[in-house]
């Protein structure tokens, strides 16, 4: 048994959208984090609510604003009209966008955490030395912020390979452009479910399943096991 060409193209870009989004978010997040963990003004409290949105919300829900927005009359894809870019909607970097909004909590809470949990003191020691702020923050609080990266790199990788809801209302099921392994596994059991199989199928096994034994090939494209396609 092995991957067909379908499931090696749908990894890959499950793989490629979760890496560029990880890079990016700790990139991004990294400001917004810390800023969060020493601020204390008045706005602290509405934007980590802010942050902590996609946590509460239906993905559906957040993909169908982000659609609108996206589109051809929302303010995104007016200014990339505008830009003379491609559409965002049913596009790679559409599909990045969301994924940027859908998974910032999962990389700005830990490193908030990580930077709270370093304390005044190693700060105050790097001011004493005449450290300038950016000197203390790439020098000492980075350092010691390393656990709270791992954790978010962690989480923000494996939030974007298994997100579905965001991916499909943005992206829908390209192949070879937004078909990422999240939909094309929802397709293998919808397509399963309506040719009326009962049993509930096991990931690896949608992930794994190829044509065998005089097993056919359904109308979706995906390789079905020898008697699916029966009664």
């Amino acid at each position: 048994m092995g991957l067909s060409a379908g499931d090696w193209q749908a990894l890959w870009l499950t793989a490629r959208l979760a890496a560029t989004v990880t890079a990016l978010l700790l990139v991004l997040g990294t400001p917004l984090a810390w800023w969060l963990a020493r601020s204390r003004s008045l706005w602290k409290g509405p934007v980590a609510a802010l942050v902590a949105l996609p946590l509460v919300l239906p993905p559906t829900v957040i993909g169908f604003y982000l659609l609108l927005a996206m589109g051809p009359q929302g303010p995104l894809g007016h200014l990339a009209t505008l830009s003379g870019l491609a559409p965002l909607a049913f596009s790679f970097p559409g599909l990045v966008l969301a994924s940027l909004v859908y998974s910032l909590p999962f990389t700005v809470q830990p490193l908030q955490a990580a930077f709270e949990g370093i304390g005044e003191r190693p700060l105050e020691a790097a001011a004493t030395l005449r450290a300038s702020p950016l000197d203390a923050f790439l020098t000492v609080a980075l350092p010691l912020a390393r656990s709270g990266y791992l954790t978010a790199a962690v989480l923000t990788f494996a939030h974007t390979v298994g997100e579905f809801g965001v991916v499909l209302m943005i992206g829908g099921n390209i192949p070879g452009v937004t078909g990422v392994q999240p939909t094309y596994v929802q397709k293998f059991r919808f397509f399963s479910q309506l040719r009326g199989e009962r049993r509930t199928a096991d990931p690896a096994e949608l992930l794994f399943s190829r044509q065998q034994n005089g097993a056919g090939r359904g109308r979706s494209g995906l390789y079905v096991p020898a008697g699916w396609l029966e009664g």
